[in-house]
């Protein structure tokens, strides 16, 4: 390891800010600019102590602010290494791509390749429902529904959740009902059912996770999430899916290509 004194300052005693916050300062700025890479391990609470000449304590504190901002994250008996930050890129303009669904390949594996990781799914659960208001509402009034749950891993890492609602006279009795829906996912059975796809709405926003999200994801803390609401309509205009997903924000970048008129 790099000595610690061409890596980080020195704290000023004198100054208004708070000693902790100093030392997080300094080694977020150490991390920004590269000098603690991802999956490094930060030095330790004693070898912080000798070089701020501060109690450890006061080393504590500064490693709460990174973990609340999510920066870094503690191992137990191991130490606090920088939390990995290379993404998944959701590009909206081609992740629902026909293409990709002639190759047997659903939007998520297409972005786990692009990103160069081992992509799996877990915790699924497919089952008849009660529609939310919310979801009759966006699929015209429909009662029941058949709902998918299923968590997305990447390189054994949770990333996001997403449930999808499909009314029951499109995927009662097909194979969308089964845990696995075939090559493709479930908008190629609904093409290969006559509901060829038009266009997808989606509605997006950022907030902090529940408690249930944070377990799910395995999110450390302060990290936020990334909630998207997305309805796929057919080519006659009716909507056939809603899915509720909700994402960690540290795992993902959202890429849009915009037409300039």
């Amino acid at each position: 390891m790099t000595s610690l004194p061409s890596r980080l300052g020195a704290v000023d005693p004198t100054s208004d800010r708070a000693v902790f916050r100093q030392i997080a300062d300094q080694l977020r700025e150490a991390i920004d600019r590269g000098r603690f890479t991802e999956g490094e391990k930060l030095p330790s609470e004693a070898e912080l102590v000798e070089h701020y000449g501060v109690s450890r304590m006061t080393v504590r504190n500064s490693f709460s602010i990174l973990q609340g901002e999510g920066l870094v994250h503690a191992e137990h008996g191991r130490g606090v290494f920088v939390r990995p930050r290379q993404p998944v890129r959701r590009l909206a303009s081609d992740r629902f791509s026909r293409r990709h669904r002639e190759q047997g390949k659903s939007a998520f594996l297409v972005e786990a390749d692009a990103a160069g990781g081992h992509p799996d799914v877990d915790s699924l659960k497919v089952g008849e429902e009660k529609a939310t208001q919310d979801v009759s509402t966006r699929l015209e009034g429909v009662r029941r529904v058949l709902a998918r749950r299923r968590r997305y891993l990447l390189d054994g890492r949770p990333v996001e959740f997403a449930t999808s609602y499909l009314p029951l006279d499109i995927a009662r009795g097909t194979q969308i009902a089964e845990p696995n829906p075939g090559p493709g996912g479930i908008y190629a059975r609904l093409e290969e059912l006559g509901h060829h796809l038009d266009h997808f709405d989606e509605e997006i926003r950022a907030r902090m996770p529940s408690p249930d999200e944070v377990r799910t994801l395995r999110l450390a803390s302060g990290v936020p999430v990334i909630s998207l609401i997305r309805t796929a309509y057919d080519t006659e205009g009716r909507a056939v899916e809603v899915c509720d997903t909700v994402m960690a924000a540290d795992a993902y970048v959202l890429s849009y290509r915009l037409p300039a008129t």
